[in-house]
């Protein structure tokens, strides 16, 4: 199941326990979810030990299994990475962009599809990147190409300004030497350049400093309120996105005509308003939450502020803006990895023994450094994406790729699998988490969603409770 063979692991099973609130609490399907998953995984490892040939017979990894409950937030925030950028901004069919190249026979435009993969090293360097810092980035890359060759030097020349994408793409013309290192140049060139456009066409700064300012507890209504009627030129979408993970951080303000309220101020549709709605469906039914304490599942800080949905992590270098926010299996992880995952809200399929926690030649490096602030310029079957072996990033398209020994020898791998859809956002941490952990840090999920994709499931989801029994996994 889901590649284990192939791995040639035999995980201790972790999954997110079903809420015990009261005894005149129901217990909803989307409750147990985690728990049939990871009974089911766990029959299926327990046949292949006496079925495959040299299967392991201990446990030699962990597996943590997740819904989207744990995180509501992540798949709507704008996630400021140029990865997540890419995904969220620009018409793109999975990893294909279409953009424009010069004609070689010296006529009008031709469209190019190229694929934003593993084979493009300038990709690899920069998917991860803060979406100011790849821009810079790819700003020396020219730089340094231009002043290291004269023909790129006098065809910049021409009209006395920077090389721009056209002129980087006539290039390939008279240096065929550098065609492929040129192409792919000007192709990120390019990207970041409309990237950065729609940033500033579409106000996205401030939308996205307000976002973080809510799901770390510095800003509530007032401050929505304020955006909605100032901002009154932003697109639907980013409104919806607004109010969703603002009904993520404080869904008691949207009960009642409360919440009708702000969504006629945002003049938000019938199906938009469903959408936020329907944020609530992800954690349980609405007696469930009657009885809970927390809003939603994300009130790991009630200490710090009242409304705040995640904590700020000490010891985190934020050179960026907006490079606050982190998903929160980063903290589940972290945890896992440490042995101080609670076992009450995270239980085994096979209890554990202490030592495979305790794996002291893998516990993080802190950075105790202050860090430094600086302006923005200053699919329905499971799949796993893995880290490739090296710093500059991983594919969210590997599936079952070749194993790495270097980080199996750092420590034994983690596994984790989402139920309903994975972010962009979680790939990044769990490519950061390996090397932090030394750890190779695998995630899996039914789907990987962009946050139009998430959008339209949640339109979609029905509050019909279905019976535990008509569960099948």
């Amino acid at each position: 199941m889901w590649g284990f063979p192939s791995f040639q692991e035999l995980p201790f099973v972790r999954y997110r326990a079903e809420k015990n609130l009261d005894t005149s609490t129901v217990t909803t399907l989307r409750d147990v979810v985690p728990t049939k998953l990871a009974a089911s995984i766990w029959n299926c490892l327990t046949k292949y030990k006496t079925t495959i040939p040299h299967f392991p017979q201990t446990e030699t990894c962990e597996l943590l299994i997740l819904d989207r409950s744990v995180d509501q937030i992540a798949p709507v925030i704008h996630e400021w990475t140029y990865d997540a950028m890419c995904h969220d901004l620009l018409d793109m069919e999975g990893n294909k962009y279409v953009h424009e190249v010069a004609s070689k026979a010296g006529g009008d435009p031709e469209k190019k599809e190229v694929l934003l993969e593993d084979h493009d090293p300038i990709w690899l360097e920069l998917r991860h990147a803060h979406i100011a810092d790849a821009s810079e980035r790819l700003h020396e890359k020219m730089t340094n190409f231009v002043s290291k060759n004269k023909a790129a030097q006098i065809q910049g020349s021409r009209n006395g300004s920077e090389l721009s994408t056209r002129d980087l793409q006539k290039m390939v013309q008279a240096l065929p030497q550098y065609s492929e290192q040129i192409d792919k140049l000007s192709l990120h060139v390019e990207i970041a350049g409309k990237i950065n456009k729609i940033i500033r066409e579409m106000d996205l700064r401030e939308l996205g400093q307000l976002e973080q300012d809510l799901v770390f507890g510095d800003a509530g209504t007032k401050e929505v309120i304020n955006f909605l009627r100032t901002k009154q030129h932003a697109s639907p979408e980013n409104k919806l996105r607004l109010l969703m993970i603002y009904a993520a951080v404080s869904p008691e303000k949207f009960e009642g005509d409360k919440g009708s309220k702000l969504m006629q101020l945002a003049k938000l549709s019938p199906d938009d308003m469903n959408a936020v709605h329907n944020m609530r469906l992800l954690e349980g039914s609405s007696d469930a939450k009657k009885n809970s304490a927390g809003s939603f599942s994300l009130k790991f800080d009630v200490n710090k502020r009242k409304h705040a949905a995640r904590k700020d992590r000490t010891g985190e270098e934020e050179t960026w803006q907006l490079s606050r926010f982190y998903p929160m299996i980063e903290e589940l992880v972290e945890k896992l990895g440490k042995g101080e995952l609670p076992k009450n809200e995270y239980p085994c399929m096979n209890d554990p023994s202490p030592t495979v926690h305790g794996m002291t030649q893998s516990a993080p490096v802190r950075n105790n450094q202050v860090p430094t602030a600086h302006s923005m310029r200053s699919r329905r079957t499971a799949t796993w994406a893995r880290p490739r072996n090296s710093d500059d990033g991983y594919s969210s398209d590997s599936i079952l790729r070749h194993t790495s020994s270097d980080f199996k020898r750092m420590g034994q791998r983690i596994f984790v699998f989402i139920i309903g859809g994975a972010t962009r956002s979680e790939l990044r941490v769990c490519h950061k988490l390996t090397t932090k952990l030394k750890r190779e840090v695998i995630l899996g999920s039914s789907s990987l969603d962009d946050p139009p994709q998430f959008i339209t499931k949640l339109k979609l989801l029905s509050a019909q409770e279905l019976s535990i029994d008509d569960l099948r996994i």
